[in-house]
Parts: C-alpha cells; sequence; structure tokens
C-alpha cells in the first residue's frame, strides 16, 4: 500500500539539509537503545557527498530518505516518517531498481522491526559484527536482484 501522490527522486543538492534533518528525527525517535545525541544531520549530509541519495516526497512534503553508495552496492540509509504506509516499500523498491544488482545494508541487531521489514523484503544475513565500543552489533543482509 503506497500512498497516492508518492514521487521518488534523486534529492537536489538544495534538499540536502532537509534529508538530513530527518535523518537525524526519525533515528533519535527510533533508535531507543543509542545516546541520542550519537545522531547528527551532519553525519548524514556528510556521507551524502559520495552516495546517491533518494527522496520521497508525498504532496510535496518529505517523507522519505534513502542513501545509495554504487561503487559498494551499499544502502547506508533508509529512513521515512511516518513509518508503516509504505513509503519505506516504495523506496526500498526504487533504490533496488536503480542498483541494477544485488544491494547490501547494515541494520543493526536491537532494530528489531527493520529487521523484519528487509527479512520480508528478500534480503538474507551475510554477516554478524559489532562496532567498535559503545560496541553496538549489527547484521549485514543482501538482496540479489531477483528477490521482492
Amino acid at each position: 500500500m503506497t500512498p497516492t501522490g508518492l514521487v521518488i527522486r534523486r534529492a537536489e543538492a538544495h534538499e540536502i539539509p532537509a534529508c538530513a534533518a530527518l535523518y537525524e528525527r526519525v533515528l533519535r525517535a527510533t533508535f531507543t537503545w543509542t545516546d541520542p545525541r550519537s545522531h547528527r544531520a551532519s553525519d548524514f549530509a556528510a556521507a551524502a557527498r559520495q552516495e546517491e541519495v533518494y527522496a520521497a516526497f508525498e504532496d510535496g512534503r518529505l517523507v522519505g530518505i534513502a542513501a545509495f553508495h554504487r561503487r559498494a552496492g551499499f544502502l547506508h540509509s533508509l529512513y521515512v516518517e511516518p513509518r508503516g504506509r509504505g513509503v519505506g516499500k516504495a523506496l526500498l523498491d526504487h533504490v533496488c531498481a536503480a542498483a541494477g544488482g544485488p544491494v547490501a545494508l547494515k541494520v543493526q541487531e536491537l532494530n528489531l522491526r527493520a529487521r523484519a521489514f528487509y527479512r520480508r523484503e528478500g534480503f538474507r544475513l551475510e554477516e554478524r559484527g559489532c562496532d567498535p565500543p559503545p560496541g553496538v552489533a549489527w547484521l549485514r543482509l543482501r538482496r540479489d536482484m531477483a528477490a521482492s
């Protein structure tokens, strides 16, 4: 169920600050197991210089973002607000189609909602790991082109 009137396209340079602000808001609201101060819009903006940033707009309002590192085939970010309306799936499908090959991503192990979403969308576990202290555990997932 994708919202009617949803438009997904590459974000323009002047839209990156709004994308970064959405990134920060969503992370601070949903990653309750981490220090909210560790999520900064400036981190997204810095990474966006080397990534393709896709933005989802509904009736002209920014409702989701996805950042894709093409050379690595890596989905670095996928965040929407509000959740549960099909925007995340629409963004994911858009990025996977644009990728033209397998797509990998990392999801924090404690992010159960995202893990279930990616599993439903055909992603499979490739690797487990843990960041340096404070030691956030993560899963590396991959979806081949044929899955959806």
